[in-house]
């Protein structure tokens, strides 16, 4: 009887480890949801340096996962802090109300960042860099419903260097979201989430990891000759680093404060994936019984490339280096978690165009908008036409606000004022359209066009009218790139899914954006974020 007894446990015991072995590998959820947005990353950049990614980083997120090749933004204007929350919260800058980095409120006529929270305080460091929470984010995030749907148990981590790169991720339940500040190269919060840094914050901030990567200067991963898929390395079109006398390599990070000019080389994001590894391992993600998120965007991407412009050996070498850093997590996760326990997504808040000067250099068309002039012809006119020339209060995202007490005081018409700024705008080279944004079905621009300006626009944050270039004009300056605009070079972003329940596959069919929130609701069975807009990508079988 006795020995019977002992089979019968031993057998009991085997059940319940094997039991235990299948739950945690075949369930509802994986343990870790890690989302990558890389700022300012075309479509393109997947396969343009791919000869020298290694094949652990991006190549394996190809390789093995899924890709969606046409996935484009749904809106304009398509710049950082819109492009972080639409990914986040499956719908478009008209519902959740991040119209921008910034705006003019309309009511108020005062400018307005977008995470700026006068009600919170920093923590971690002094100044106001601190004061940001997600307020202005009306809509919930896939973040967010992941939390609601376990009755907050999870755990939800958002990193970048950019405050509004990390904020709106995290969402509004968000147990920690950490930013960069360059005054001391420390990783940041506000009140709004924790009233003092944990203690592995402040002994990674203490190991000073952003003076150690700035002093060694930034040189190219291989010998500069090699780079030959960039234009030359000594480029007029391209924008000089703090304290250099030339946009060329080896740069030395030592001019005006090195701790800000790290964002502008590939050490922001070494820097940002140490801190993101640390934060794995330290808050425990995925070892808690529950699905845990961690948010990372990459921002050094966007620094490089508004300074040098996609053809330049600066970007290409960044690219190679960030895909060192991505095959660094993929190990990380291998190891602590196994692939078929995490979902991993990487996209992009926005594309970029070409630099207009390097175009012209190669006869293509292009060229960069007096934004200076128009706006000093429009005061000009409008004084003329009206005897005032403050009838504009603000510009933001390509957008004026009128001046609507100034109006209706003077009793002037708004379709009057439109037609004055659009005839002096039309002087202007490179200008193709004066867009009312209060009339959007009145416009003649093809249907695509007008629906993403229509996704972009909301009344209580946009303007009133939106100026619209030629394809490859923007406003900014000689040197360097931009975005914003609704043309594909701005709106054409990668999208890869990878891990759990991920089968190698291409989606050659038309995905948004909005699609990636969605589709990580109806994969996780939670619900979809409040605002969600966007359609399910079915995992292929």
């Amino acid at each position: 009887m006795k020995k019977i007894n002992l089979l019968i446990l031993a057998l009991v015991a085997s059940l319940s480890v094997t039991y235990g072995q299948k739950k945690s590998t075949d369930s509802n959820r994986p343990a870790l949801v890690v989302g990558i947005v890389v700022d300012q990353m075309r479509y393109e950049y997947l396969y343009k340096y791919a000869d020298r990614y290694s094949n652990n980083g991006l190549k394996r997120l190809i390789r093995e996962g899924m890709n969606c090749q046409d996935n484009h933004y749904n809106y304009a204007p398509t710049v950082t802090a819109a492009g972080h929350a639409s990914v986040y919260t499956g719908t478009v800058p008209a519902v959740h109300g991040i119209v921008g980095n910034e705006w003019t409120d309309v009511a108020t006529g005062k400018k307005v960042y977008c995470t700026d929270d006068s009600t919170v305080s920093t923590v971690g460091t002094t100044g106001k860099t601190g004061f940001m929470s997600p307020k202005n984010m009306w809509t919930s995030t896939i973040t967010d419903q992941l939390k609601l749907a376990q009755n907050f148990k999870s755990k939800t981590i958002a990193i970048a260097l950019k405050d509004r790169g990390a904020i709106l991720p995290g969402g509004h339940s968000a147990d920690g979201a950490y930013w960069y500040d360059s005054k001391e190269g420390r990783w940041i919060t506000s009140s709004f989430y924790m009233q003092s840094l944990p203690k592995w914050v402040q002994a990674f901030n203490a190991e000073q990891r952003a003076q150690k990567y700035t002093k060694a200067g930034w040189n190219t991963l291989y010998p500069i000759q090699t780079y030959t898929i960039s234009g030359p390395d000594d480029s007029p079109y391209e924008s000089k680093m703090a304290g250099e006398t030339a946009p060329v390599f080896p740069h030395t990070l030592q001019g005006g404060n090195p701790l800000e000019l790290i964002r502008t080389s590939p050490y922001g994001n070494t820097l940002t994936k140490d801190f993101a590894i640390q934060a794995m391992t330290e808050e425990k993600l995925g070892k808690n019984g529950t699905t845990d998120f961690l948010a990372v965007s990459f921002s050094s991407t966007d620094y490089v490339g508004h300074s040098f412009g996609p053809q330049s050996v600066e970007l290409e070498d960044t690219y190679l280096r960030l895909d060192q850093d991505i095959a660094e997590i993929l190990t990380y996760l291998d190891k602590n978690y196994g692939k078929d326990q995490v979902l991993v997504f990487l996209t992009a808040d926005h594309a970029v165009a070409e630099i207009p000067g390097y175009l012209n250099s190669h006869k293509m068309p292009g060229g960069v908008f007096d934004r200076v002039k128009a706006m000093a012809d429009i005061k000009k006119v409008t004084q003329e036409a009206f005897g005032q020339s403050d009838l504009i209060i603000g510009e933001d995202n390509s957008q004026l606000y009128f001046n609507k007490l100034a109006l209706a005081k003077m009793n002037i018409d708004r379709a009057k004022l439109i037609q004055v700024v659009k005839q002096s705008l039309k002087k202007q080279v490179g200008f193709q359209e004066l867009i009312d944004l209060q009339n959007i079905e009145g416009l003649t621009l093809n249907n695509l066009y007008a629906d993403l300006i229509r996704n972009g626009y909301n009344p209580d944050r946009s303007g009133d009218v939106m100026i619209l270039l030629k394809p490859q004009w923007f406003m900014g300056s000689k040197t360097g790139t931009t975005h914003s605009t609704l043309y594909a070079y701005d709106t054409h972003v990668p999208l890869l899914f990878y891990g759990w329940k991920v089968k190698p596959s291409e989606v050659t069919e038309r995905t948004s954006i909005s699609d990636i929130s969605t589709s990580l609701a109806n994969w996780l069975h939670c619900m979809e974020p409040s605002g969600s807009i966007g359609r399910i990508i079915p995992l292929k079988k």
